[in-house]
């Protein structure tokens, strides 16, 4: 499909409460590459297959969470469309200076009826991959840990779901492709969106605890190198949430994990491409198990408790 407005999760900045500890973990665990450090201390990452400065920036904090999140956008054109849209559909926004962020243009700032807080941005540096473009080789060296290759997706939570819902669909042009409902049927629990062809982007879930992440999510190749991930996490003694496990919803295979600081991260393969003509699945309060842990079709408490 054409992409032409809202093009990607681009970037998000975590919260950490021992940044070397962070450092260590986000470099030789998960296998981000370090692109950077700002003024205040701020440290940048970026995934072995992206071509963008960074997908990631942590930020020494006295609890973890997450502090915004960010789209990529077609061009500075789109920027100032999806601005005038937000505005007139009376979302406050705030233009936020080029270089404010390492190697980041301007950016457009605002918060959804969840709480959190998004931007959007067209222009970042691009570093490239290690491969060139003229007959480039398709092995990347020097890969650690993990080495995901894109950041992937978020699932985040917060009270006003429809209304972020419907933020998400009217405005910013996301499509449906996944939604629960709860035990009368009717109201709905969860929401999977995209603005690609993937199966998700992002993903909103009703929770009285507004602002909140469940999860930042990294896209693993296949299904061995996702078995190999947990291996990595298993000898490192990282805290694995649950998994490796298939998800019905996406059909994605998935780890769910820890950083040092209480951030849960995903390790994501798979799952279906979805196209605008597509109608969207709906998952039963009672299939709610298989929906989220397939193979099992139980819930771990954890799982749905923890949050930052």
């Amino acid at each position: 499909m054409a992409l032409t407005g809202v093009l990607r999760p681009g970037y998000t900045q975590i919260r950490v409460t021992d940044m070397q500890a962070a450092v260590d973990f986000y470099t030789n665990i998960l296998g981000l590459v370090e692109t950077g450090r700002d003024d205040s201390g701020r440290v940048y990452f970026k995934a072995h297959d992206e071509r963008d400065h960074h997908c990631v920036i942590l930020r020494l904090a006295d609890k973890p969470g997450n502090d915004f999140y960010a789209f990529k956008v077609l061009n500075q054109a789109t920027l100032g469309e999806l601005e005038e849209k937000l505005n007139a559909y009376g979302v406050a926004t705030e233009r936020r200076p080029a270089g404010e962020l390492l190697e980041t243009g301007e950016r457009v700032r605002f918060t959804i009826p969840t709480g959190h807080v998004f931007e959007l941005y067209w222009e970042q540096t691009e570093v490239g991959d290690g491969l060139g473009y003229l007959n480039p080789p398709i092995l990347i060296d020097n890969r650690k840990g993990i080495s995901p290759i894109r950041l992937d997706h978020w699932q985040l939570h917060g009270a006003d779901l429809d209304g972020t819902f419907d933020l998400f669909t009217k405005v910013l042009g996301f499509t449906l492709t996944e939604k629960i409902l709860g035990e009368d049927g009717k109201t709905v629990m969860a929401v999977w969106l995209t603005c690609s062809n993937k199966a998700h982007d992002i993903a909103f879930v009703r929770d009285t605890r507004s602002d909140t992440l469940h999860h930042a999510a990294f896209l693993i190749e296949t299904w061995e190198k996702l078995l190999n991930a947990a291996d990595l996490m298993a000898k490192h003694k990282v805290f694995i949430d649950i998994g490796p496990l298939r998800h019905g919803i996406t059909r994605g295979t998935s780890i769910y994990f820890f950083d040092p600081s209480g951030n849960r991260m995903e390790t994501f393969c798979g799952g279906y491409s979805f196209y605008p003509d597509m109608k969207p699945y709906t998952w039963t309060w009672d299939e709610v198990g298989s929906a989220i842990f397939y193979h099992t079709r139980e819930l771990n408490e954890r799982f749905l408790t923890v949050v930052t």
